[in-house]
């Protein structure tokens, strides 16, 4: 079923993803950091819904059905590295640092920020190309509710 967008999103090409490929890839990212502590809470989803819902402006429809397709492609999506990376090749660097605070959002949902999340965010803000000092910036702002 995503074996295209995998495709694309793990071999190199200069291509852009086209934006409804980026949003499933981006709202699958958010599913990933929600995921990784092995504990996918209620309010993690409700906290993704939110962000996609600001972020393409859907209703709550819509935001359902590009949460559920994005469950499905982080569960086949091949390991966080290459995923980010092509991520990465597809997003400005100025939406990478609303991508990174929108992960930090998902970790702090359930108000517990787990170590495994933290770890986890701290390594894609690395493959996103983030620097450390924009990195620190980006959490500081959202632990900071702003």
């Amino acid at each position: 079923m995503f074996g295209e967008l995998l495709k694309r999103l793990t071999q190199p090409d200069d291509t852009e993803l086209p934006d409804e490929d980026a949003r499933l890839a981006l709202t699958a990212l958010l599913v990933r950091v929600a995921r990784s502590d092995n504990d996918y809470t209620d309010r993690e989803k409700a906290r993704i819904d939110a962000i996609v819902s600001h972020r393409y402006g859907l209703g709550p429809g819509g935001t359902a059905a590009l949460r559920s397709e994005a469950e499905g492609l982080e569960a086949e999506a091949p390991d966080t590295v290459r995923f980010t990376r092509a991520i990465k090749d597809a997003v400005p660097y100025e939406e990478r640092r609303a991508v990174l605070a929108a992960l930090w959002e998902v970790v702090l949902a359930d108000g517990d920020r787990a170590q495994e999340e933290d770890a986890l965010v701290r390594m894609i803000s690395n493959f996103l190309g983030i620097s450390d000092r924009d990195s620190a910036l980006v959490r500081q702002s959202v632990d900071n509710g702003e």
